[in-house]
């Protein structure tokens, strides 16, 4: 199967590798060359592309208002089954289903990454073990649908879930945008500066995605900004429930809010 990956960064990069690794022949293009020239002489890649044209299949690794522009304006094959793998779905599919494409749109979202960016932080094994989101609606093509399905397991997702636009949003602004802007704003203590020697594990968990890329991130948060701000104010008042346990001076209190958030992740666990 040919397949164009149009953005080399660590996603569309790792989506080349893994391609490869399962047999396609992958064609990358990018907007400056020089992830094109790594890509080359890692073996990422088996060539560059400037168009989209001629492919069974191109992946979107581009900012999400670039990829509006994209599935908008640009020139695909007919039938060529086109996926972006943007971080919101709703947007995306106000665009591509506003007018009639030649294209087979498959709304796709890779829950797999670092927290570094760029080609060479991409790697074939990024997806291996990674969950894969699918937004099928009506009109998507039920034979573009499997065959982002098969590429997706060939790539080493190991499970895919498909939801609505809707529910995608709704659920990244919980598990992937909230986390962001809670690793980046608990990172802003003026403790931080002095706190070289008292870190663990805890401390690194939560501020390792803190450096998040500004413009992208901004771009994500915007466009899904209801959900987000639906989950921060629901975060803001959980943790209000804890800084009343200790201004009530109520042990008790803070007991059954540990509990309570305990059995939470257990059953996440579980059903895990």
């Amino acid at each position: 199967m040919k397949i164009i990956v149009y953005g080399l960064g660590i996603i569309g990069a790792s989506l080349c590798a893994a391609l490869k690794r399962a047999g396609h022949t992958v064609y990358g293009r990018n907007r400056s060359r020089e992830p094109i020239e790594y890509a080359l002489a890692h073996g990422m890649i088996d060539g560059a592309t400037d168009s989209c044209e001629g492919a069974d299949v191109v992946f979107l690794a581009l900012p999400p208002r670039i990829i509006m522009k994209v599935l908008d304006t640009e020139i695909f094959s007919p039938d060529t089954v086109v996926a972006d793998i943007c971080g919101v779905k709703c947007p995306i599919e106000e665009v591509v289903f506003a007018k009639s494409r030649n294209y087979r749109y498959v709304g796709t979202h890779p829950m797999a990454g670092k927290e570094t960016s760029g080609i060479k932080s991409a790697s074939a094994t990024l997806f291996d073990g990674a969950n894969l989101i699918l937004t099928p609606r009506n009109e998507t093509n039920p034979e573009a649908l499997a065959t982002v399905k098969t590429l997706g397991k060939e790539m080493g997702f190991t499970r895919i879930v498909e939801c609505s636009a809707v529910r995608h949003d709704r659920m990244i602004a919980l598990t992937s945008q909230l986390a962001h802007v809670v690793s980046n704003a608990y990172v802003k203590s003026p403790l931080t500066d002095g706190c070289v020697g008292f870190t663990g594990g805890s401390f690194q968990d939560m501020t390792r995605i803190a450096g998040v890329d500004a413009e992208v991130w901004t771009e994500l948060f915007f466009l899904n900004r209801q959900n987000l701000i639906d989950e921060l104010n629901r975060l803001s008042d959980s943790l209000n429930k804890y800084a009343d346990a200790l201004k009530a001076d109520d042990e008790e209190e803070m007991k059954g809010l540990l509990k309570e958030g305990k059995d939470y992740r257990n059953r996440f666990l579980c059903k895990n």
